[in-house]
């Protein structure tokens, strides 16, 4: 097991196995390449933390893409793709979470793309015609 100091939880407890790598950094964020995804169970699997495990600072809100926008089925680079190396990969959109959530937006043009089962993880552009700053209360109902 591995302690972390966490932005939002105080120190939390992980398993090793738990440490997701970035194979490309987050934009912004090249220093740091070890993150954890952490979720609180009251409020569901929908939104989790993406905790840096090298800088407790370094915490990002991440929202199931299906539960703002229902269907996300982004085309992922070929580069990236062989990168991540996997078929099915796990898609999460970042928030950035304004004073209310009518004000919030998503990032659907730059998704965080996991491989559940090797645990790397990258930062994408897409080239599909998405929003850098959709809005959290979307379309679908969003929230």
């Amino acid at each position: 097991m591995l302690k972390i100091l966490t932005r939002d939880f105080g120190e939390v407890e992980i398993s090793e196995d738990d440490v997701i790598t970035f194979i490309e950094p987050i934009f912004g964020f090249k220093d740091y390449s070890r993150f954890a995804v952490l979720t609180e169970e009251s409020i569901g699997l929908d939104f989790a933390w993406l905790q840096s495990v090298e800088d407790a600072s370094v915490c990002f809100i991440l929202i199931n893409p299906s539960t703002v926008v229902g269907q996300y089925n982004p085309v992922l680079p070929k580069r990236v793709a062989e990168l991540i190396e996997t078929d099915e990969p796990m898609f999460w959109l970042v928030a950035v979470l304004r004073d209310t959530l009518e004000k919030s937006t998503v990032n659907l043009k730059s998704p965080i793309v996991i491989n559940p089962v090797s645990k790397s993880a990258a930062q994408v552009i897409l080239e599909d015609d998405l929003p850098i700053r959709y809005p959290l209360m979307g379309s679908k109902g969003g929230l």
